[in-house]
């Protein structure tokens, strides 16, 4: 009996820290990055996957850090020969995960963190149906619009353009993720999600 139920809690533990995938999507503008970033300086064993897109690299942008920066004909390229998880195209820009970066690091042990966009997260949950859903919701829509004009990428049309997209990504996000977390403080938002990250292992 004592054996038993000794092998039953390694069983249990075993479960408990086997890898996953953590999908955080939200609106432009909502600090999707930001949190991401602050969920790897705080948590061990993440791994951040850098998505790969065909927007322009802006002047303080890290091609490999932010986003790995490639050309249309790359990017299709890429498509052909079936090396994203997921892709999708957003406001006209193409973008797309690395199916092998993530497979390696769940081979290591580590938790995926993908910040991606409505349309990719249903993609990898068709893949990872055990997949943590996370969608950021602005406060309000006027924070949104002033956090979309603070990063000073687009010009009035585009932002009105990413604001009119938000209201379908934010209705998609109440039909498709189990986690609906406001971002009003970063501190706080930041909690929140390490909670629900740290709260599927139990």
């Amino acid at each position: 009996m004592t054996r038993r139920f000794a092998e039953n809690t390694c069983m249990t533990e075993a479960a408990r820290k086997k890898p996953e995938i953590v999908v955080i999507s939200g609106p432009s503008g909502v600090g999707k990055t930001t949190i991401c970033k602050r969920l790897v300086e705080r948590m061990d064993n993440l791994y951040l996957s850098v998505s790969c897109t065909t927007r322009p690299k802006s002047d303080t942008e890290v091609d490999g850090e932010d986003y790995w920066f490639l050309s249309e004909q790359e990017f299709e390229q890429r498509v052909r020969t079936g090396e994203f998880l997921e892709q999708a195209e957003v406001f006209g820009s193409r973008y797309g995960t690395v199916r092998a970066n993530v497979e390696q690091a769940l081979e290591q042990g580590k938790t995926v963190i993908l910040e991606i966009d409505v349309q990719g997260a249903k993609q990898v949950k068709a893949v990872y149906p055990d997949a943590v859903m996370i969608f950021i919701l602005p406060p309000t829509q006027a924070e949104l619009a002033k956090r979309i004009n603070g990063r000073g990428r687009e010009n009035g049309e585009a932002t009105e353009r990413r604001l009119d997209g938000a209201g379908t990504e934010i209705a998609a996000g109440w039909q498709y993720f189990k986690h609906m977390v406001i971002n009003a403080e970063l501190e706080q938002v930041s909690k929140e999600v390490m909670q629900i990250i740290e709260g599927t292992d139990e």
